[in-house]
């Protein structure tokens, strides 16, 4: 079905790339929202989860390895009404970009964080990454990784992040119903996505997680901090997806006592920046 968030560039994943699936959810969610491409920016760091921005019709950036939530923060404070969507990987996002992750959830922008999460590092050989498996062999660990694997739901959880969910490229139509869950949360809200690497990663496969992932049902209580944490630690033998934590809490504008904080409104830049500078008056 053709949406009119389709680009025609060509897309340079590997055949069974786990980020074909999020992209899929990407689109059906943006569908869905009632936005138009001119009402979204997507934007990106490095990485194979980078080349995002490449494939959906929006406004888009492209920026550097784990600095996409800077670049991303500026355009939501610039321009409030925009739907600013932020992919990473597992190395771009919780590695090079891993303080960004904790100052952006503190900062707690009206922003949607979906990370591309393969445990390794899709774009420059395989590596292992901050989310591989203790023991994780790779061509410059070949003995395996002696690091333990970071845990980023609860890494987030620990900084009290608002909206903390799972999801798996594996089932689009459930990533799409997080993904406009995640829109409709007014702050940070963070989807952790399981994306098999097809090529480094022979270990999580889609077989792997189709194995032991699970959605959470309607009776799981999103607001419980005991149950989230709970769920935060299930992983080798069962996984959960879903919204796994979920809580109202004062958005950046609010916090800031922005009731009308400043927008794009026109292309005069003198105009708009007096407008700003009058802020601080």
């Amino acid at each position: 079905m053709s949406s009119v968030f389709d680009h025609n560039f060509e897309i340079q994943w590997c055949p069974g790339c786990g980020n074909f699936g999020i992209l899929k959810a990407l689109k059906a969610a943006l569908d869905k929202s009632g936005k138009n491409p001119s009402d979204v920016s997507v934007v990106s760091g490095i990485g194979q989860s980078g080349k995002t921005p490449h494939y959906v019709n929006t406004n888009g950036f492209n920026g550097l390895h784990g600095r996409a939530l800077p670049v991303a923060s500026g355009l939501k404070i610039s321009n409030p009404e925009q739907l600013v969507i932020v992919h990473g990987g597992d190395g771009d996002g919780y590695g090079e970009g891993g303080n960004h992750f904790i100052h952006g959830i503190r900062r707690n922008l009206d922003l949607n964080y979906f990370v591309h999460n393969n445990q390794i590092y899709g774009l420059t050989k395989g590596q292992a990454s901050p989310t591989s498996s203790l023991g994780t062999a790779s061509g410059i660990q070949p003995s395996g990784t002696i690091m333990e694997p970071i845990n980023p739901l609860k890494l987030a959880m620990s900084l009290d992040c608002g909206f903390i969910a799972r999801g798996f490229s594996g089932e689009p139509a459930h990533l799409t119903e997080l993904m406009l869950e995640a829109f409709a949360y007014k702050g940070f809200a963070y989807i952790d996505i399981l994306q098999p690497c097809v090529v480094f990663n022979k270990v999580n496969t889609y077989s792997w997680y189709k194995e032991r992932a699970y959605k959470l049902d309607s009776n799981y209580d999103f607001s419980s901090k005991a149950s989230a944490l709970e769920k935060m630690e299930e992983w080798d033998e069962q996984i959960p997806l879903g919204v796994i934590y979920k809580k109202e809490k004062p958005e950046y504008f609010e916090k800031a006592s922005l009731t009308n904080p400043p927008k794009v409104q026109s292309s005069d830049h003198k105009q708009y920046w007096n407008e700003i500078l009058s802020l601080y008056k």
